[in-house]
């Protein structure tokens, strides 16, 4: 991974790239990333690093129990991820992922789990899209609502300031989200993501401009286009195998986006985007729609 941002800054001095090569160096690395985030004033969890078993008791005592010890590097959908919930687990945690460079987190209590997307521009505009709630299973989203329930000016405005930093501080141009945990009303960053984000699917129906759109209006330097929801929205994903097309697309307002990809266990081979004009229309159209992705596996 070091090679790859070291190869695209050798490319940023003969060419443009965007985003540039900074974002790759942070977000790679879940310590410098963490590091990042609490340099620019962001709650963070507790965390420390961890090169050694004896790091890791050390760490420990940083970040106290329960903690999860994850890789530095390579991590995505769950993986490369330990939760040590008593002292006793510490061996077992150091012979599943010891022997790479890794970090110790504090286990958050999280009310739930939110990402906000936006999108910058080359002259440095913003568009911010609405803060959305993740559900996770087996560390793989499985559902986003859009905008996320119960979301209060001061919590979006919290979400808005945190992404709006790590835009600037990056010097950032294009789509990027932002993974937080919710707690008591409060936002702690989780990781980010430098490119457009399986959470912002929703916006491809969803939006007045989908996160992909911005993404190439922000890096041919285009004018950003109006991140405001229209109605509401929620993203399911297709996970290990496929449903009855003609089934899914019979629920008002679902669009059925696939990936072309074999399906196999814990693999993502597409997703449904489903619209409505307003919370309860979504309920109603999610209660028709998600038994059909069950039984699909």
């Amino acid at each position: 991974m070091r090679a790859i941002a070291e190869a695209i800054a050798w490319l940023e001095g003969r060419v443009p790239v965007r985003p540039g090569p900074r974002a790759l160096a942070v977000s790679q690395d879940r310590a410098v990333e963490k590091r990042f985030f609490r340099d620019l004033g962001i709650p963070v969890p507790a965390f420390a690093g961890v090169d050694s078993r004896v790091e890791l008791d050390a760490a420990l005592a940083v970040t106290g129990l329960p903690a999860v010890l994850k890789t530095r590097f390579h991590g995505y959908d769950g993986k490369g991820q330990f939760v040590i919930r008593e002292a006793g687990d510490a061996d077992a945690a150091w012979r599943a992922l010891g022997g790479q460079p890794l970090i110790l987190e504090a286990f958050v209590p999280f009310d739930r789990e939110v990402s906000i997307l936006a999108a910058r521009g080359l002259d440095g505009s913003t568009a911010v899209y609405p803060l959305v709630e993740n559900t996770h299973g087996a560390g793989i989203l499985r559902r986003t609502l859009a905008p996320a329930p119960r979301l209060g000016h001061a919590l979006q405005a919290a979400a808005e300031s945190a992404v709006r930093r790590v835009l600037e501080a990056l010097d950032y141009v294009g789509t990027l989200a932002l993974e937080l945990f919710e707690c008591r009303g409060e936002l702690l960053a989780n990781e980010m993501a430098t490119r457009v984000h399986n959470s912002g699917h929703w916006t491809i129906e969803g939006a007045a401009t989908s996160q992909f759109e911005n993404h190439l209006r922000a890096i041919a330097g285009w004018p950003l286009g109006p991140a405001r929801a229209i109605g509401c929205s929620a993203m399911l994903n297709l996970v290990g195998d496929l449903p009855d097309p003609a089934a899914v697309l019979a629920v008002p307002g679902a669009h059925l986006h696939l990936y072309g990809k074999d399906p196999r266990p814990a693999r993502k081979v597409g997703h449904v985007t489903l619209w409505a004009e307003d919370d309860a229309q979504l309920a109603a159209r999610l209660a028709a729609l998600e038994p059909l992705l069950r039984a699909a596996g």
